[in-house]
């Protein structure tokens, strides 16, 4: 069977623009070209498209599929152990994620309605997001600098006592530079 780019696209829920860069960077090339210059696949290529839609749904990288192809092999076992190790990392994230969402519905259908946010659980969330110290510290110096008052009125919504906020916010004026 011979196919044009526009059929394997269309069979695989792929962009013409993604066969493009497989035939770019080598991954997938036609096995001829017509007349008018337009690239032909055969039943080997798309046999191909086949592997690198299956190892794609897998998560493995454009450079570890081809480099999986070009050896003939399946993918080593050190190429599906990395990969394994990212989806138990992704794994973990969402369960945190999903642990915290649970934490915060709890809170929002207790006897008020409201979402009781204190220190831990905003720092938690913060977290969540992808913050890390440095970044969390960033962003108490840009709240300090850019309104005092509301850094004050938020931390001190947090629970936080007053000992701690004043540290919080002296810290936060010198521009993190001072020890907390």
């Amino acid at each position: 069977m011979d196919y044009s780019i526009s059929q394997l696209a269309r069979d695989f829920g792929l962009s013409r623009s993604t066969l493009l860069y497989y035939d770019r960077i080598g991954l997938l090339k036609p096995s001829a070209r017509a007349a008018n210059g337009y690239r032909r696949y055969g039943q080997r290529e798309f046999e191909r498209l086949q592997r690198i839609c299956r190892y794609r749904e897998l998560g493995l990288s454009l450079k570890d599929i081809l480099r999986t192809l070009s050896t003939g092999k399946r993918p080593s076992a050190k190429v599906l152990r990395e990969r394994l190790e990212e989806v138990e990392q992704r794994i973990r994230d969402l369960e945190r994620h999903q642990q915290l969402l649970k934490r915060m519905l709890h809170k929002l259908e207790d006897d008020r309605g409201l979402v009781d946010v204190d220190k831990d659980l905003w720092v938690e969330m913060l977290r969540v997001a992808g913050m890390d110290e440095a970044a969390m510290e960033r962003w108490h110096v840009e709240f300090e600098k850019r309104a005092p008052e509301g850094h004050a009125a938020f931390l001190k919504t947090l629970g936080i006592p007053a000992a701690e906020r004043k540290r919080i916010r002296d810290w936060s004026r010198c521009g993190g530079k001072a020890g907390r």
